[in-house]
């Protein structure tokens, strides 16, 4: 379906207009609005046009077919001529927010950018159609990102990401703005502070995005000589460690919690080194501190799962891993481990159904690295978890 069908001719008139014309000259708009629907079900648009302009001749105050007239001249590429009846329908009707945004979309394309911007904001939250909904706000972040204001672009992104969260052309968009915001606020921090502990901070992020460990974890070490309380740094630092350091690792997450006693990232983290080292106490204290800190956290969720099922407490489990593959539905291992607890309680359907889950999941991982790979960038490291099958 294309925008052009979002917005419905309509051939009947309200009454009230019909009503406040002389007898013949509402004969005359009557004949009319049946040609026009005639011509319409023929496909042929310049016809109804004719037919809606002589309507609006005869009744200046017709919202419908100054609407209709907007709509068809719109989509038959006049929109200098479009957006006067778009507007006097608007002003007739203020709540036609479709007459709205395709009024804002005429005076994009005419230069009339003010008028545009305003009518597009107004439409878009009182927009039904999703279609309409998405290209009203496409529309708008492009004036938005041509203005230099993302912000607002983001904004915008961020409402259409909820309505339509696998679009490809809304992912693009958004990876256009927050790349381009990223790069901008690194512009300014260097500026600002270039030896500063924020600057170290972002130039190690930027190194190991590129796959540059050993020179992010370098920047890390300097950002933290300068100040050793810097939010994050000793988190981030730790995940970099995790796999050539673990001692040095957890030191790490030790300090990160001293500074941000709430970050249950770190008590999570804290909790897998306590699983792994069977220490079944600590890592439920851990895990389940990590739990109270944020509830939605999945990898507390996993973890302390994932402790339980050491302790032979497997229904005591299947509650936790559903709730962590609700919040994170494309992580292998929380479907993989929901699989077993589900095969130990006899739930031999649901059991097969995880499995089929896992190889998903496994398989958009695969592709993902394949992905990373060709960009040479570094993905997220991975917490390795010897229970789950490669």
């Amino acid at each position: 379906m294309d925008l052009k069908a979002v917005f419905v001719v309509c051939f009947l008139l309200a009454s009230s207009s019909l009503a406040q014309s002389p007898p013949d000259k509402q004969q005359q708009i009557e004949t009319h609005i049946r040609q026009a629907g005639e011509f319409l079900k023929n496909n042929r648009t310049d016809l109804a046009a004719r037919e809606f302009g002589a309507i609006v001749a005869l009744d200046p105050n017709n919202v419908d077919a100054r609407s209709n007239l907007g709509v068809l001249l719109y989509f038959r590429g006049d929109y200098a001529q479009a957006a006067p009846q778009l507007r006097a329908a608007l002003k007739l009707q203020p709540s036609l927010a479709k007459t709205q945004a395709l009024l804002g979309m005429c005076e994009k394309r005419t230069g009339d950018i003010a008028r545009a911007e305003t009518d597009l904001k107004e439409s878009l939250p009182r927009l039904q159609e999703e279609k309409l909904k998405v290209q009203t706000g496409m529309e708008l972040i492009e004036l938005y990102y041509g203005a230099g204001e993302l912000e607002k672009a983001a904004a915008v992104i961020g409402l259409l990401r909820q309505l339509k969260p696998a679009d490809s052309e809304i992912l693009y968009t958004a990876y256009r703005i927050y790349s381009t915001l990223t790069d901008e606020a690194m512009l300014a921090v260097a500026m600002a502070a270039p030896g500063s502990a924020r600057m170290h901070q972002l130039m190690a992020r930027e190194l190991n995005r590129q796959g540059n460990t050993e020179g992010a974890i370098a920047h890390y070490r300097e950002a933290l000589k300068i100040d050793a309380s810097l939010p994050g740094a000793h988190f981030e630092l730790a995940e970099l460690l995790s796999a050539s350091d673990p001692d040095g690792a957890q030191k790490e997450y030790q300090a990160a919690l001293a500074v941000e006693p709430y970050d249950e990232k770190s008590e999570c983290r804290l909790g897998e080194s306590a699983l792994r080292a069977l220490d079944l106490k600590a890592a439920t204290a851990h895990f389940s501190r990590a739990l109270q800190l944020q509830p939605g956290d999945a990898d507390a969720a996993a973890g302390l799962a994932k402790t339980l099922i050491a302790m032979n407490q497997p229904e005591k489990a299947a509650p936790l891993l559903e709730r962590a593959a609700k919040l994170e539905p494309f992580d292998a291992s929380i479907h993989y481990h929901l699989a077993m607890v589900y095969r130990g309680l006899g739930r031999t359907a649901d059991s097969r159904r995880e499995l089929a889950e896992f190889q998903k999941a496994k398989d958009m991982k695969e592709k993902l690295r394949q992905t990373y790979r060709a960009m040479r960038l570094q993905p997220k490291p991975e917490r390795p978890d010897p229970t789950v099958p490669e």
